[in-house]
């Protein structure tokens, strides 16, 4: 079931990227590498910021765990979702609402005539946050039910979104084509809610909105532990979004090539880590419900040999031939040699990472399963308080390859911690015996 899972995550997860790179070779092709693609990556890196906070990391986490222990899943599953989707349309009105204030935080750096140029895709792109936590609440009610075939794949939808949206604005001014991204984008999300709505029902799970009085002990031990998770879960994201915004303040295009080197690294990292981490946390969590330890050991030992092999190999493979993976994918029409030879540097950079933040997050599971959401935001807190501390220091003589660096030294401090926290006698032993 494991090794079906994982494929079918990995396959599904692979489409995806494909078609991700297709689009990015598009974006690149059309927009290159400047101030309108500058713009358009940080308006949509905001909602991806808040949707690894509010959806796929956090809430997948601590939901599947409370969901499992639940004496009354259907009233616990429609309260959470009315609540949350209810906060997030609140704070989506107030983004549009208070838009140039949103894009001055979050690209501090931008001068003004470029902050009103970039208010009104941020106001645009977050309202992708509520349609993919509408996503991710169905995906997790799927894996619970061991279905990860309609998630793994739904992703490629928004890539095609966005895909149709270059084809049809490629020849129209720089700026226009920003917004019919950010249409994309949205039209993309409300195409995996539909397919999410399909497979919900085929699996007889659409009986969401039913309650029934009792106590909310199972919302509170939700929310204690999904609070928790919003920091635990987000650290890369956050590293990634703070390298954004210090790059703000370096030359033109620095924002552009993190944002692309970053979507390289992404791939073996989502096709082999996540992947594996989504099929193997329902596992692990039932073990551990089920007071089967040695269970849960044995699931977490064989993912992670595979995971070591594998993502050692990728991490060769990119390093050796950076510079040829960037060309292939990206240099054509706008984007030229010079941005194809800095993009190729800060892959590097962040490809050393590879390795211990792929396996960070398989152990991070246990703490998860376990409900030490606590103790795992307290992990990547400490991490991400290093990787601004690496940031600040290698910015200046490294540019935004320092940047891409420092998220690679943070990524080994995460690693060594998460296993501190699981245990080393219990790491040691995992592998010496065949648990």
């Amino acid at each position: 079931m494991l090794k079906r899972a994982i494929f079918t995550n990995s396959s599904g997860i692979l489409v995806s990227r494909i078609l991700g790179f297709i689009r990015d070779l598009l974006t690149a092709s059309v927009l290159g590498a400047n101030i309108y693609s500058d713009i358009f990556f940080i308006a949509f890196k905001l909602p991806n910021l808040f949707r690894s906070i509010f959806a796929d990391g956090a809430f997948t986490q601590a939901f599947i765990p409370s969901y499992a222990k639940s004496k009354h899943k259907i009233r616990f599953s429609s309260v959470i979702f009315l609540q949350l989707f209810g906060f997030l349309i609140i704070l989506s009105l107030l983004v549009t609402l208070f838009s140039h204030v949103v894009a001055k935080a979050f690209a501090i750096g931008f001068s003004k005539e470029t902050i009103d140029l970039a208010a009104p895709l941020f106001a645009i792109n977050f309202y992708y946050l509520p349609i993919i936590f509408t996503v991710t609440f169905m995906a997790a009610l799927l894996q619970y039910k061991h279905h990860f075939a309609t998630s793994a794949y739904s992703t490629a939808l928004l890539n095609l979104g966005m895909i149709s949206a270059l084809l049809i604005s490629q020849n129209m001014d720089k700026y226009e084509i920003t917004f019919y991204l950010s249409y994309g984008v949205i039209i993309g999300g409300f195409l995996q809610i539909l397919v999410h709505l399909i497979a919900v029902k085929k699996h007889n799970l659409c009986k969401i909105f039913h309650f029934k009085k009792h106590k909310k002990k199972e919302e509170n031990r939700f929310y204690k532990n999904f609070f928790s998770a919003t920091l635990g879960s987000s650290t890369m994201h956050l590293s990634a979004f703070i390298d954004t915004w210090l790059a703000s303040f370096l030359i033109s295009g620095s924002i552009s090539y993190l944002y692309y080197a970053n979507r390289v690294f992404q791939l073996p990292l989502a096709i082999f880590a996540i992947a594996t981490s989504i099929a193997l946390f329902p596992m692990v969590a039932r073990a551990i419900k089920n007071k089967e330890e040695y269970k849960a050991l044995a699931l977490m030992r064989k993912s992670s040999i595979i995971l070591f092999a594998v993502l050692s190999v990728s991490m060769l493979i990119g390093i050796v031939f950076d510079e040829f993976i960037v060309k292939l994918l990206f240099e054509r029409g706008a984007f030229t040699q010079e941005d194809t030879v800095n993009t190729a540097l800060i892959l590097t950079m962040y490809l050393i990472g590879l390795l211990p933040f792929g396996l960070a997050k398989i152990f991070s599971l246990w703490l998860y399963a376990n409900e030490q959401q606590f103790l795992s935001a307290k992990i990547s807190m400490k991490s991400l308080a290093w990787n601004i501390v690496f940031s600040l220091i290698l910015i200046k003589p490294f540019g935004a390859a320092g940047l891409a660096f420092a998220s690679t030294l943070s990524g080994f401090i995460l690693f060594y911690l998460t296993i501190k926290a699981f245990g080393f006698d219990k790491f040691i032993k995992m592998f010496k015996s065949k648990v």
